[in-house]
């Protein structure tokens, strides 16, 4: 039977949508926090990871310009008791790359549980949501960058803002791998990304959304809700090539009108250096921090909409919330998450 998941309409799910990419230092161990799923549409939510999706962690070694090593999460149907099977792979070299390589299983387990094997331990399931921002601040940002204005500051306070995501969910995978990994020894400099790929019926997989940098489709593809940018399903490597200019063009426009840069265009194309390719940097066994000075993985309580924000306008923005609001999402200990 055709189960036509290769429609656009499909694509829409919520399941397959990434909200947020985590990398931190973990128990001797790196981390990796693939979130997908937000309710904070309001919409009738399917609760749990798509069945006939898949779910990948890409990492590239030492600055190079393709993935070497990829962990791949599969899920069951869900079950009476609302839970799924999991499996992970490891796929290295080629491989990595090769949606027809079927890689390595390494852990088998079900959501809502701890599962370990070798290296990995894995935890996926319901979780309160980490992310933190004010969707009114976001609304000021992207009218300024829709019509290359300046950014209508009355439009929104600090001192008023308040945390759009509060009591919203998200579906989570925590993924903790021990520098025991030698691929993933204590001070490699590696590149994460993920993405969600969805079977087709011609027996091939269609990439639906990746995620790297954080705040990128909110400020730059906001309208995106159907996942038609090419950005969804383009490899990082081509980033700068096939979308620097409109990404350079649009931070000159936007620093051209608020006079922040005296040169929005060197400064434009100096934000797309940055954020393409849109892959988030690491070096493991660190503190992850991504911040203004130092963009070195991220962890669950950075305030990338500051950074992100500023970065963009190249001037000091203030999202008016601190971690504090979100401190309860965050355990100390695996899975560092705060299952719903």
């Amino acid at each position: 039977m055709s189960h036509h998941l290769d429609t656009p309409l499909a694509a829409q799910s919520g399941q397959l949508f990434i909200n947020d990419l985590f990398v931190f230092n973990g128990e001797r161990a790196t981390v990796f926090v693939m979130d997908v799923n937000s309710s904070v549409t309001k919409a009738d939510i399917k609760r749990g990871f798509h069945a006939e999706a898949r779910y990948e962690i890409k990492i590239h070694f030492n600055g190079g310009e393709f993935e070497e090593l990829t962990y791949r999460v599969v899920f069951g149907e869900l079950d009476g008791t609302g839970k799924q099977t999991l499996m992970v792979y490891e796929l290295t070299g080629a491989d990595a790359r090769d949606d027809a390589a079927m890689g390595t299983p390494i852990v088998e387990g079900r959501t809502g549980e701890v599962s370990t094997g070798g290296n990995v331990r894995i935890w996926a399931g319901r979780i309160t949501d980490p992310f933190y921002i004010d969707l009114g601040q976001l609304a000021t940002v992207n009218a300024a960058f829709k019509d290359g204005a300046k950014l209508d500051r009355s439009a929104w306070k600090a001192d008023e803002a308040k945390n759009s995501f509060a009591g919203t969910t998200v579906e989570s995978i925590v993924l903790e791998v021990s520098q025991d990994e030698p691929m993933l020894r204590d001070g490699t400099r590696i590149g994460v990304w993920c993405t969600t790929k969805l079977a087709t019926d011609a027996g091939g997989w269609r990439p639906i959304n990746r995620g790297g940098h954080p705040m990128m489709w909110p400020i730059f593809w906001p309208t995106d809700t159907d996942f038609s940018d090419p950005a969804n399903a383009r490899h990082p490597s081509n980033d700068l090539k096939e979308d620097g200019e409109e990404i350079a063009s649009a931070v000159a426009r936007v620093v051209a009108a608020n006079g922040t840069a005296p040169d929005p265009q060197a400064y434009g194309w100096s934000v797309a250096r940055q954020v393409y390719p849109d892959v988030l940097s690491y070096q493991v066994g660190t503190a992850a921090n991504y911040g203004f000075a130092v963009r070195n993985g991220r962890t669950m309580a950075d305030n990338v909409p500051e950074v992100m924000f500023s970065l963009v306008l190249n001037t000091g923005v203030t999202s008016g919330l601190t971690p504090d609001v979100t401190k309860a999402a965050r355990a100390e200990a695996f899975p560092y998450v705060v299952p719903a």
